[in-house]
Parts: C-alpha cells; sequence; structure tokens
C-alpha cells in the first residue's frame, strides 16, 4: 500500500492564500474519500484569521494514492474576492502543494525486532484465566514500545492482536517524528511558481476547475473568430 505526504502550502502569502490552504484541505479530504484513499493530517500551522492555515500537510494511504497524488502536486489557483479586504483588486491567490520525500519503508517493521511474551490474564474469569498464560506482551525492541493483549482465550489471536496494536503505536510515534520535519519543510518553501496552475477554483463556494490552459485557449479562440467575423 502506498503512503504518500503532501503539504499544502501558502508560500507564507496573505491572509487570503492561508484562506485557500484550508479550502483546499477540505475539498482534497472529500476527494480521497471518493477514491477510497484513507487520510491522517499529519500537521496544521494556524493562520492569523479564524478558519485559515498557513500550511497543512495530510498523509494519503490506498492503491491509488500514487496517481491522485500526481493531480494535486504543483501550483493552485483561486480565483476570487478577498473576504478579508473587500476592496482589494487583486483576484488571483495562489497556494501550492509539494510532496514530501518519504519513504514506504519507514512504516515497515521487522518481524525480527518484535519480542513476544506469554503471561497470565488477569481480572475476573476464573481459575482458568490464572493458570493459563493466553495474554502476549509485545515488545518492539529498537524503541521499547510495548502492548499487552489479553482479550482473546487464544494465544495466536492475542499474538495477531498485539501485533496489530504495536505497529499502529509505532506508526503514531513515527507520524508524531515527522511533524517536525513538516514544519521544517513548510519554512523552506516559501516561493511559489505563479502560472500553469494544475487545479483553479472560483469563488466563495469554492468551485474547480482542472483545466484552466484549455479554458483560457478556447476562450481567447472565441475573441479571435469574433474580431474576424466583424473585419469580414
Amino acid at each position: 500500500m502506498n503512503t504518500i505526504i503532501l503539504q499544502i502550502t501558502s508560500g507564507r502569502g496573505p491572509a487570503e492564500c492561508c484562506w485557500v490552504v484550508a479550502q483546499v484541505l477540505k475539498y482534497m479530504i472529500d476527494e480521497a474519500k471518493k477514491a477510497n484513499i484513507s487520510y491522517h493530517i499529519m500537521h496544521r500551522e494556524k493562520g492569523i484569521e479564524n478558519g485559515t492555515l498557513y500550511s497543512a500537510s495530510i498523509q494519503l494511504e490506498g492503491r491509488n494514492a500514487e496517481s491522485f497524488s500526481k493531480q494535486w502536486t504543483g501550483t493552485i489557483l483561486w480565483v476570487g474576492q478577498s473576504q478579508f479586504r473587500k476592496h482589494h483588486k487583486r483576484k488571483n491567490w495562489f497556494v501550492a502543494i509539494n510532496r514530501i520525500n518519504f519513504s514506504n519503508e519507514h512504516f515497515k517493521i521487522n518481524d525480527k525486532d518484535i519480542c513476544y511474551q506469554a503471561i497470565r490474564s488477569g481480572g475476573p474469569g476464573g481459575q482458568l484465566v490464572n493458570k493459563v498464560s493466553t495474554a502476549i506482551r509485545a515488545k518492539y525492541i529498537p524503541n521499547g514500545l510495548n502492548v499487552l493483549v489479553s482479550e482473546s482465550r487464544s494465544q495466536l489471536q492475542n499474538k495477531k492482536l498485539a501485533k496489530l496494536r504495536l505497529y499502529e503505536l509505532i506508526k503514531l510515534e513515527q507520524i508524531n517524528q515527522q511533524k517536525s520535519k513538516l514544519q521544517t519543510e513548510w519554512k523552506n518553501h516559501s516561493e511559489i511558481q505563479r502560472g500553469n496552475p494544475v487545479k483553479t477554483f472560483y469563488g466563495s463556494d469554492f468551485k474547480v476547475r482542472n483545466n484552466e490552459t484549455n479554458y483560457k485557449c478556447k476562450r481567447r479562440s472565441l475573441k479571435h473568430n469574433l474580431r474576424k467575423e466583424l473585419l469580414e
């Protein structure tokens, strides 16, 4: 399963760009759900205005995560009137989506690094609970993280569940370790390319138009044909 991390950044732009970052994040989450891609918001850098973000980082996992990320990586354009400065003449606001270099191997656990220990279950359940060692303690040797599982009367089932829970615990710790890296990445992405947006959104309702270039070409073509007809 592919694991992708994308960072949406305002590039230290004004409040309008920070608003766009927050809207893009919401839109991307909705699209990820439609594509059966699981997501985890790893980092948010809040903007000055309510409902705005300087940057946001999202982890995507799923069979279609790779192709999905390619559709989003690049410059995003929002065309609309500033809601923070009503008389501001500017209508084009740019943010960027960058892919964070990240190896899928980072989230893999080597079974040789897990130590299992069978112990007696505690709590109610009669004499059988105290005499049979069905509970399993799983410990990840590299960092000392461990879990104790005793839900099942089957030692094998408890072992499987312990491995699963240990994996989630390790993954959560690794994600937390990435947060400082993501903050550094955001600071490095202060420049945003303006032009050739991969996606263009319009208005306060944030409607999308994926291919702005073709739209402009068609508009120019219509104007050219109209002028030609008038001259004839």
